[in-house]
């Protein structure tokens, strides 16, 4: 197992991080895998067996029960794993349980920890943004929870690249504790993240935790154009994400399943190594519903590709070029740097 400097932190990740929204037996848990206490402790085991040192989860998955069950799991083990968890979504039905004040943040923050049956979380993501909450109230509560020590560090989740920019700058402004990690979907169904928010993180120091690195699913290979599968997450009513170019899709399966037969591996193991190679990238937050499932996404840790079969995922894969980009590329091409480059520098179809 590899590992990564998270940002400009001086905190090293496994580049697999478990997952956790399989977690627990509410209805929302029950489209995604419905885990129980057993099956979380033996993936737990698992992980933490192949070298795997971060936990991801969040107060909403199953509504606290996620976090019970981690917790349960890890007791006696504490110090062997860091643990990331997040708020922002209601937790219940009154007007206060959902947001980033810091009300809700205060309140969440205890609730965690003794789910968790832990003295401080290791990444507080804040899971999405809120248009409503004055982003110096909710930034300063985090860097109170920081400077409290039951919080080691921040992260950031679903915000758009204005949103978290301006996010960053009211931290530095105030000389608050400002975000480490920023928690994206990416993956090779789609890239839209090369657009803004991952060369924002190069730029400004931020480590990637790339969700859904499988599309959810859709790029393990069971699902083929002309072929879908009798049960998975993708024929249920669960549309994130969601599919905008079948087309594409079906064509970088394709080629994810020509590469994956030259390594001996599973296209869901090349999908995971593909995006390990994209620029930025910390860690891929891997869940399971079954036990093979994870042991087979691990199995991608030490799984190399070569440039020719990067640069063929690129290609199939590419996003369109999106003003102001095209612009940018006829116009100052010459003056791009490593930030640029995450959209400008992967191969395109010719």
């Amino acid at each position: 197992m590899e590992y990564r400097q998270l940002g400009r932190s001086g905190l090293r990740v496994s580049t697999l991080t478990l997952g956790t929204m399989t977690f627990g037996t509410t209805a929302l848990a029950s489209s995604l895998g419905h885990v129980d206490e057993a099956g979380v402790r033996r993936q737990v085991d698992i992980a933490l067996d192949a070298g795997v040192n971060l936990i991801d989860t969040a107060n909403m998955y199953s509504i606290g029960a996620s976090e019970t069950l981690v917790g349960k799991a890890i007791q006696g083990r504490r110090d062997q794993v860091l643990i990331s968890t997040k708020v922002r979504f209601p937790m219940a039905d009154g007007p206060n349980d959902a947001g980033l004040s810091r009300n809700h943040i205060l309140e969440q923050i205890e609730a965690s920890l003794t789910r968790l049956g832990t003295d401080h979380v290791d990444i507080y993501h804040v899971h999405e943004w809120d248009g409503l909450t004055p982003m110096e109230e909710y930034l300063e509560t985090l860097d109170n929870l920081v400077k409290s020590g039951k919080v080691r560090y921040l992260g950031v989740s679903n915000f758009a690249g204005w949103q978290l920019m301006k996010a960053l700058a009211t931290s530095d402004a105030h000389n608050w504790n400002r975000f480490v990690s920023n928690q994206i979907y990416y993956s090779a169904e789609a890239r839209d993240a090369e657009y803004e928010l991952i060369p924002l993180s190069v730029d400004q120091g931020l480590g990637v935790m790339a969700w859904a690195p499988l599309a959810g699913g859709l790029l393990t290979g069971k699902y083929r154009r002309d072929a879908q599968p009798s049960e998975g997450r993708q024929i249920t009513d669960w549309s994130e994400p969601p599919v905008r170019n079948p087309d594409k899709l079906w064509d970088t399966i394709d080629v994810l399943i020509k590469i994956a037969d030259g390594h001996s591996a599973s296209p869901a193991q090349i999908a995971l190594a593909y995006l390990h190679a994209k620029t930025g990238v910390t860690t891929l937050v891997i869940g399971a519903r079954k036990e093979e499932q994870l042991i087979d996404n691990l199995g991608a840790a030490d799984l190399k590709l070569t440039q020719d079969e990067v640069d063929a995922l690129d290609v199939v894969s590419a996003p369109d070029i999106i003003y102001p980009h095209w612009h940018q590329a006829a116009c100052v091409g010459d003056r791009f740097n490593a930030a640029d480059m995450v959209l400008h520098g992967p191969k395109r179809p010719s």
